[in-house]
């Protein structure tokens, strides 16, 4: 069965790009032959060079609007790792374009809060995700659902399994608004917004974003595969951080996950 097939039977019609502007994706600068079979979605750019020390045969594609991409093999592939920053509008443009230049398996990771039970330092894997984002709304009506690739996640969770990390899967919540939606700023505090504390409690999210929800239903409707992997570096209720020393430990087994994976998928 064709990897996208259930994709497929729900994709709506999108503004794709020419096959000139496909060619050289418009911002992230990339051409057909720069990209691999498969991409890792991450916002920090500073992740970039840290994954592709993973990597053999490393190309770096010029970078464009702060936007880095590299592409390099593992296990015998080329993978496509790209930063696209902070937020949806940007990290949706990165994955649609890289599915115009040919790429149908995508993989975002990174952090994200954590909430009951994942805690700090644990892996939280995306099954869906609450769509509280405003771009998703440009690919999908609200009523359609924001659902992870179901072959990509069974092949994560063997992986996850594998690992030693503590490890959950559950519903994300993403939101648009850091400082509105999710955390108000004041002062040396931070406080949770009282919607945001509704939404956890009525529907058991297992952590937040600013990206999933719009990756996952932008893939969808595109036919592509798509999930999200994080480690939990805040928890929702205390603020407290991840400290530099963990972080720099679980975000190196985070990268082994994630190219494993990316790497393991049926054609």
């Amino acid at each position: 069965m064709p990897c996208c097939q259930g994709a497929s039977r729900t994709r709506m019609k999108v503004h794709d790009m020419s096959e000139e502007q496909a060619a050289s994706a418009w911002y992230i600068g990339a051409s057909r032959d720069e990209v691999g079979e498969a991409a890792i979605l991450v916002g920090d750019p500073a992740r970039v060079p840290r994954l592709a020390a993973k990597m053999t045969n490393v190309h770096s594609v010029k970078e464009n609007r702060g936007l880095k991409t590299v592409t390099g093999t593992y296990a015998g592939k080329r993978v496509t790792v790209a930063a696209f920053g902070m937020g949806a509008p940007i990290a949706t443009i990165v994955l649609h374009e890289l599915f115009a230049l040919g790429i149908r398996n995508f993989l975002r990771i990174g952090t994200a809060m954590a909430i009951p039970p994942a805690k700090i330092g644990d892996f939280v894997l995306a099954d869906g995700a609450l769509r509280a984002d405003g771009t998703s709304n440009s690919y999908a009506p609200l009523g359609f659902p924001a659902i992870a690739d179901f072959t990509l996640n069974t092949v994560l969770r063997a992986k996850l399994a594998a690992s030693k990390r503590a490890w959950h899967a559950g519903i994300y919540g993403t939101y648009d608004g850091f400082y509105t939606e999710m955390f108000g700023l004041s002062g040396a505090r931070r406080e949770m917004i009282g919607k945001l504390k509704q939404d956890i409690e009525r529907m058991g999210l297992i952590g937040t974003d600013m990206e999933t929800s719009a990756l996952l239903t932008a893939a969808r409707i595109l036919g592509a595969r798509c999930s999200t992997l994080c480690v939990a570096t805040v928890d929702a209720h205390s603020q407290a951080k991840i400290d530099d020393a963990a972080m720099d430990v679980a975000e190196a087994e985070l990268f082994d996950v994630a190219l494993d994976a990316m790497t393991s998928l049926p054609a």
